[in-house]
């Protein structure tokens, strides 16, 4: 079973100057890596890979790497050393609405067709606006941390949000939380429920 971890960091170090081009050249081609899914943080790469698998699909089988950024300012880089000028591999991408102009602009610099996609506001705004605020409380529920949740709810400044807008704040303010609602929410998700950035994305890859 393919494991992308090395090429994964390979790649990142690459990317922030530290690393060698040779190593991540070299585990592309060991790993038969074939195409990178650009996602911001993560969170979305546990929520990528999540609904890849709810799909019946290994994307590491696939050669295909989910590959978190540390933030959509460095898509320029990541595609200058994935894309047409180096490693040369299919791409496509996930970005939140206030990313769209960071992707939009690296995507026509390579020269490549814009082919990622765009969630409205955020991943967790479209998954909770597809799972519904009751359905979303009940797995913060069923995970444990419901406590929590109404303690958060009960903030002064959470009292004037609704609380759609309270659970995507919830799930955002705690480490690690993002990573493990990602997964949670996208495995509660029937098909026909899937957003359309999401299942849009995993129709390309």
């Amino acid at each position: 079973m393919a494991d992308m971890r090395p090429f994964r960091d390979a790649v990142t170090l690459w990317a922030s100057g530290r690393g060698s081009a040779d190593l991540a050249y070299e585990l592309a081609e060991l790993l038969t890596v074939r195409g990178a899914v650009l996602v911001e943080g993560p969170s979305d790469v546990s929520a990528v890979e999540a609904l890849a698998a709810g799909y019946g699909r290994d994307l590491e089988q696939e050669g295909i790497c989910v590959l978190a950024m540390g933030g959509a300012m460095n898509v320029t880089r990541f595609i200058d050393r994935l894309g047409p000028d180096g490693l040369d591999l299919q791409l496509t991408g996930l970005c939140d609405e206030r990313e769209r102009g960071y992707y939009a602009r690296a995507w026509a610099r390579a020269g490549l067709a814009p082919d990622f996609f765009v969630c409205d506001v955020d991943l967790e705004d479209e998954l909770i606006r597809a799972l519904g605020v009751e359905r979303v409380t009940e797995l913060i529920r069923q995970e444990g941390d419901f406590r929590p949740l109404q303690t958060f709810q009960a903030q002064p400044a959470q009292r004037t949000r609704s609380p759609h807008q309270q659970l995507r704040r919830f799930i955002g303010t705690k480490k690690g939380r993002k990573i493990h609602y990602g997964r949670v929410l996208v495995e509660a998700l029937p098909h026909e429920r899937v957003p359309a950035p999401l299942r849009d994305l995993i129709d390309l890859i």
